[in-house]
């Protein structure tokens, strides 16, 4: 059976699944997922590593900032299998409510941890494993997110349909940069580093509670329904993965990894080096950065645009040669020091994140059965984060130690050439069906 219009479900379930309500449902979860962890990421390049870790030197405190950022990487799937599992055998709309639920509390809770001169080294314990448990929790968002779009998309849209997840990241990443961004203006540093930082994650537990109200008002998506329907649930989805697909599995998260090393290496890496090297004040490559993720945004939809035009490997290999060649950028624009010059090197590194991420919100998906989807999807989606995420701003701040910018850059082309590769192998999926 392909993927119908909503029109085509059941009454019940049009009803439910209006084009504007699943568009919202499957925005807004990986909006405030998104927040969530770009929330801790902005705090690992600010203010993490001085309250959880005090060593003698600036640079030890940051590497150990970004071991704890990679955690939750880690972490991710491990989310994925154990979401997936329950995904694929009881529903997408469960699942998603859970995966909230998880994310919200563990970045609720972090705003609360005393640092290490309150409680000394059980503070850095505690937020692992909070780190730890909202990578869990992010590790099942995406993927039934995806999905809740794909399944309910009209033939022929699901680029496009696919894309609303993709843009939740954008969103999300301007809500909590902005708010960031609003403390340094308003707050001294000593503020700041005392309490400020912690109210970001605290605010989680509001945007969670309406991410929920909207998810609980969701029904089951069509193809899942007519895979319970057609009673084809498998016992253990991720046998059935690795033991049957898991070579789309690799090349989804080979994929991926382009996407991931973009991204944080453009923000998280670019933040601290901004901030600690070139002594750029904080408040004002924060506001870079929210200007520079609006080209993110807008990336995406003409992306997704052209991935439902064109197809999804020809979007996806122009945008991934692009991003090989800003590489080579890196070390003559953010190491100029020139704001903007660094504020162009933001923006051409997200639009090109932008350009590469949107097509996967329906890619990754195509690339699997509907009693493995859940799982599949997640799995490619957050193994491409163990490759280009968990330990890129590390990887970068390392190099960036001993070779300087231009290693990074060599850092950034490489991770892209990688996903090239992984494209090149895979089948195109803008037609197949969704069964």
């Amino acid at each position: 059976m392909s993927t119908s219009p909503l029109s085509a479900t059941p009454p019940d379930v049009a009803g439910k699944n209006s084009t504007s309500r699943v568009i919202f449902a499957s925005f807004i979860g990986t909006a405030i997922e998104f927040y969530d962890f770009y929330v801790y990421a902005t705090a690992a390049a600010l203010v993490i590593g001085p309250v959880f870790f005090p060593h003698g030197s600036a640079t030890a405190q940051a590497l150990s900032a970004f071991v704890t950022f990679g955690i939750a990487f880690v972490a991710r799937p491990i989310g994925s299998f154990l979401f997936g599992h329950f995904g694929d055998r009881i529903g997408r709309k469960s699942t998603l409510v859970a995966s909230l639920l998880v994310m919200g509390l563990s970045t609720t809770l972090i705003g609360f941890v005393p640092g290490y001169d309150s409680i000394g080294s059980l503070a850095p314990i505690l937020l692992c494993i909070l780190r730890f448990g909202q990578g869990i929790g992010l590790g099942g968002e995406w993927g039934g997110a995806a999905l809740l779009a794909t399944e309910n998309a009209p033939a022929g849209k699901r680029g496009w349909f696919g894309m609303f997840p993709q843009l939740g990241p954008s969103i999300g990443f301007l809500a909590s940069n902005g708010l960031f961004f609003g403390l340094a203006l308003s707050l001294s540093d000593e503020q700041f580093r005392s309490w400020g930082w912690r109210v970001p994650f605290i605010v989680s537990a509001v945007l969670v509670a309406l991410g929920l109200y909207v998810r609980l008002k969701i029904a089951e998506t069509p193809a899942f329904q007519a895979a319970i329907d057609r009673q084809e649930r498998v016992r253990v989805p991720v046998a059935t993965l690795l033991s049957q697909h898991w070579r789309p599995t690799i090349l989804g998260a080979l994929a991926m990894v382009v996407c991931y090393t973009l991204f944080y290496n453009a923000t998280t890496f670019s933040l601290s080096y901004g901030v600690s090297t070139l002594h750029i004040p904080r408040p004002t490559f924060l506001g870079m950065l929210c200007v520079a993720v609006v080209f993110m945004a807008l990336a995406t939809p003409l992306s997704a645009w052209a991935a439902d035009r064109f197809g999804r490997k020809p979007v996806l290999v122009v945008g991934i040669l692009a991003a090989i060649l800003s590489g080579f950028a890196m070390a003559p624009l953010l190491g100029s020091g020139s704001m903007p010059l660094v504020l162009l090197f933001l923006i051409i590194e997200l639009f090109l994140m932008g350009v590469t991420f949107a097509p996967m919100g329906a890619l990754l998906p195509e690339l699997f059965p509907t009693n493995v989807r859940y799982t599949g999807a997640g799995v490619s989606y957050n193994l491409g984060g163990i490759l280009g995420a968990s330990v890129a701003p590390y990887i970068a701040q390392v190099l960036a130690a001993h070779g300087g910018l231009s290693w990074v850059g060599a850092y950034v082309s490489c991770a892209a050439a990688v996903s090239l590769l992984g494209v090149l192998c895979m089948r195109e999926t803008r037609h197949t069906q969704l069964m």
